[in-house]
């Protein structure tokens, strides 16, 4: 008989530098859960019971990713700007593996100068910015992907920071939004990539000056990449070196040639 159960909620830790909320009081007014706390409540409202939401912040111990936290979670949001040296190295290596082993990973913002983000991508991750105010309209490219949907045709960001070419990452595996700007810049703004079993999806919409993420559509969009972040892979494994031998079979690994859970290598 087909198996009706409900799928587990997803699991999401929002991370936050929450740094700018503590030492400038226009942003704590601006967000007075935190800009943490207003991306966690956009996923709330989106998801709903779809989703267990958390939150943890640069001064937590261990920034509050622990070795535990992590393996019980599905989807990491990472938000940081001022902060980024001062992410511990072997928390970042946590991440970093973490997440070829299949946890999910949404890069906000400033985030694409993180640690972890640089790590995964290889590059500087550097772009063009302006810091004054400036409009944003961000363009869906690739109006059939499951991050795009129910998302308004361009996003209208009527204050926000320019983001402009060129942004040193390699080429997404799938390009979802462009922005454009007053001063004719343009901007992948939003991008995918798959590193080892994770998925990874950087959004850049999101000044710390702004009030961007109570915008309802930037909120559908962290939430749809929360749920496309999502691996269906039953265990939380990285991608291994199997060695295996001409003119020999093993029925116990698997298409990925990783061992089947369960068996054991001759």
């Amino acid at each position: 008989m087909p198996d009706f159960r409900e799928e587990p909620p997803i699991s999401v830790i929002v991370w936050g530098e929450n740094r700018h909320e503590q030492t400038e009081p226009s942003i704590a007014a601006r967000y007075p859960r935190g800009m943490h706390g207003a991306i966690q409540e956009g996923i709330e409202e989106n998801l709903g019971s779809r989703a267990e939401v958390s939150t943890a912040t640069l001064d937590d111990p261990e920034h509050g990713l622990t070795e535990e936290r992590l393996a019980s979670a599905d989807v990491l949001v990472w938000w940081g700007h001022a902060a980024h040296g001062e992410v511990s190295d072997e928390i970042v290596d946590r991440v970093h593996r973490h997440v070829l082993s299949g946890l999910g990973l949404i890069v906000l913002h400033s985030g694409h100068f993180s640690k972890i983000f640089q790590k995964l991508m290889g590059t500087s991750c550097s772009l063009r910015w302006r810091g004054e105010i400036d409009r944003e309209l961000v363009w869906t490219v690739d109006p059939t992907h499951p991050i795009a949907q129910g998302i308004s045709q361009p996003i209208i960001i009527e204050q926000q920071e320019m983001y402009g070419e060129f942004f040193d990452i390699p080429t997404p595996d799938e390009l979802i939004f462009i922005s454009s700007f007053s001063g004719g810049e343009v901007f992948r703004s939003g991008c995918t990539w798959k590193r080892g079993h994770g998925r990874i999806f950087f959004f850049s919409p999101g000044d710390q000056e702004y009030p961007v993420y109570f915008h309802g559509d930037v909120r559908r969009v962290i939430a749809n990449g929360v749920e496309w972040a999502k691996t269906d892979r039953p265990d939380r494994e990285p991608p291994r070196l199997s060695r295996v031998y001409s003119g020999e079979f093993f029925p116990e690994f698997g298409a990925d040639g990783n061992a089947i859970k369960g068996t054991v290598a001759k």
